[in-house]
């Protein structure tokens, strides 16, 4: 692909890079996409990749202030949509997207949406999106992510140009996670197992302080929640919830950048529109944090599990190994299944709108009974 450019930073997923560097090269680029494969596999990294290549005047370069935008979110017309439902996207949000795809890009030529999570789509939400999937205007690019093709709507996926993205092993992600950052192999390991095994964020949370430190609130917590009373718990989960918002401070300061370079480059123009993705995006982010410190406490309880059968080098979080060591000498396999199944639980209450700060307690809960008893 010559020089080096966006494709070069995707891991693992070669052929996938090399026919949509085709595509763009040849001006053959379709107006909807479906991107399939599971979590982990760079769909996101790669939908935004595929952005640069199509906005950026040099192919997608990596380096302009174009690529560095929408590699980092924040390129106006590069939009990212996530379902605001319960679990699903909602007509009145699709409606609100085919009003927008109707409107003219606010800086260049092209307008990419990138759909997350498509395999939720219930059947008004998709019925609503029909039209504009298949006949969007000539300026616009849709791209929809979802796990499986199956799990799509057939109207929907039948409108898009299907591809497909393999599984990277464990070993392997750790491997390139390594090699990218320089991080040890430890290190990668457990940057892997908070950020769901997605390269990409996994490489993000290296470089992160806040993020790393919302880690260490978490296996603290979890590392002390036996002794804990009642007061203790709620402290807790308040202290997680403030160690998982501070990252949103460097999210700020990218926000606040590209005020800056919207005022120089088409004056105070569009502030509401802007201000309203700045807070999507700030809570789309949070709703990540939350989802980490989930992974972590996951991560954890199966370290104590496999660690309890005799398997340590299945172990993600080897930095904490010590106290997990305690836990695992006493817990049965039940025990560490019902401690599981409340990060779970947790999961659905916050896909179901719950408080993130309800939810979290709930689980410290639950999973201290479970260390006080772990039979």
């Amino acid at each position: 692909m010559g020089n080096r450019s966006v494709w070069d930073d995707l891991v693992g997923q070669s052929r996938v890079a090399e026919y949509l560097a085709a595509a763009v090269r040849r001006g053959a680029i379709s107006h909807a996409y479906l991107f399939t494969g599971p979590a982990g596999a760079g769909k996101k990294s790669t939908a935004r990749a595929f952005a640069c290549a199509i906005i950026c005047a040099d192919d997608g370069c990596g380096t302009c202030a174009e690529c560095r935008r929408i590699k980092r979110g924040l390129h106006p017309d590069v939009r990212n949509v996530a379902p605001e439902g319960a679990a699903t996207y909602m007509v009145e949000q699709i409606r609100e997207i085919i009003h927008d795809v109707n409107l003219a890009p606010v800086e260049g030529e092209r307008t990419i949406y990138i759909l997350e999570a498509a395999d939720s789509f219930n059947e008004s939400a998709a019925n609503a999106f029909l039209k504009t999937l298949e006949e969007p205007p000539d300026h616009v690019i849709i791209v929809l992510l979802a796990t499986t093709y199956e799990a799509v709507p057939p109207t929907i996926a039948s409108r898009c140009q299907v591809v497909r993205f393999r599984r990277l092993s464990p070993h392997d992600a750790t491997r390139l996670l390594a090699e990218r950052t320089g991080a040890s192999e430890a290190e990668a390991t457990a940057a892997l197992a908070a950020t769901g095994g997605v390269l990409a964020r996994a490489t993000e949370f290296l470089d992160s302080v806040p993020r790393r430190l919302a880690r260490d609130h978490m296996l603290g917590t979890l590392k002390d929640l036996s002794v804990y009373d009642e007061h203790d718990v709620l402290m807790a989960a308040r202290r997680l919830l403030a160690a998982v918002k501070a990252p949103l401070d460097e999210l700020k300061a990218l926000q606040a950048e590209e005020v800056r370079e919207r005022v120089d480059f088409v004056g105070k123009s569009g502030g509401k529109a802007l201000e309203d993705r700045h807070k999507r995006q700030l809570t789309a982010r949070e709703r990540e944090g939350v989802t980490e410190v989930l992974n972590i406490a996951e991560s954890w309880l199966r370290d104590c599990l496999v660690l309890s059968q005799g398997v340590g080098d299945l172990v993600a979080n080897r930095d904490v190994a010590d106290a997990m060591e305690e836990v695992a000498a006493v817990i049965t396999p039940a025990a560490a299944t019902r401690a599981l199944a409340a990060v779970k639980q947790a999961r659905r209450r916050i896909s179901y709108n719950v408080s993130p700060q309800l939810a979290i307690e709930a689980m410290l809960f639950d999973i201290r009974e479970v260390l006080t008893c772990p039979r």
